[in-house]
């Protein structure tokens, strides 16, 4: 039986929830089910109407991305999770891609490259995503930084009986905790190294706005985790 794949996509005030959705339902796996959770949005979700009989919409009082996205997931009925921001885009071949990888290599999690796009949805970079030359290299990076584009990433949804759901304490980086808990708990994210999704830079998004608060939130994350990173890294060899 074919696999079932959630969209979920989390929205707020965002002008370019249309694009998110286009290249959500125009996939060449299709999706099971497309969530768009509204996590109490003010401005924009005129824009969705018309795409109501396409998707399950869900409201919510604002909460943030993490809430909105539990949100979602515990609505989702897939076999597989896939996050999409709602200024972000799916390439056509994106689910079917990594469906197929994590099938063939019984992955509960994996992520893939991606190219920056503007808000024109110009192509900026290609192939943006850091490379890793051995297991050792990627696990000590998680020490310093988040390598993973949280856009990226599938999900099998049982993982998240296995490492919990997203920290809704952590506005901001609640993706790098839930990476970390994932590799301490024997999941580490695998990469598909092809860029299957595009991600916005503009100048309304929040990780430009709220840097300095991200940075600090990203820095208390890293020291929850590196004692017990540093052990499972030393435990390896590194």
């Amino acid at each position: 039986m074919k696999p079932r794949v959630s969209v979920v996509i989390p929205f707020y005030n965002c002008p370019y929830i249309e694009q998110a959705l286009q290249s959500a339902i125009s996939q060449s796996w299709q999706p099971y089910e497309i969530i768009v959770v509204d996590d109490g949005s003010t401005l924009h979700a005129e824009r969705i109407t018309p795409y109501l009989p396409y998707i399950h919409y869900l409201g919510k009082a604002n909460g943030g991305t993490a809430s909105a996205l539990n949100h979602g997931i515990a609505h989702a009925t897939g076999d597989y999770v896939v996050w999409l921001s709602s200024d972000d885009m799916f390439y056509r071949d994106k689910i079917n891609n990594q469906v197929l990888f994590m099938e063939q290599n019984r992955l509960l999690i994996s992520y893939t490259n991606f190219n920056y796009i503007n808000g024109n949805s110009q192509a900026m970079e290609l192939n943006a995503a850091a490379v890793f030359p051995n297991q050792l290299e990627y696990l000590r990076c998680f020490l310093y930084g988040n390598p993973i584009n949280g856009c990226t990433v599938m999900f099998k949804r049982e993982i998240f009986g296995a490492i919990g759901m997203f920290d809704e304490a952590l506005p901001y980086t609640h993706d790098y905790d839930l990476w970390y808990r994932a590799i301490l708990n024997g999941y580490a994210p695998v990469m598909l190294n092809q860029s299957l999704t595009a991600y916005r830079r503009h100048e309304g998004m929040g990780t430009l706005r709220h840097y300095d608060v991200i940075m600090a939130e990203a820095a208390a994350t890293s020291a929850r985790y590196h004692a017990p990173l540093s052990a499972l890294i030393a435990s390896m060899g590194g």
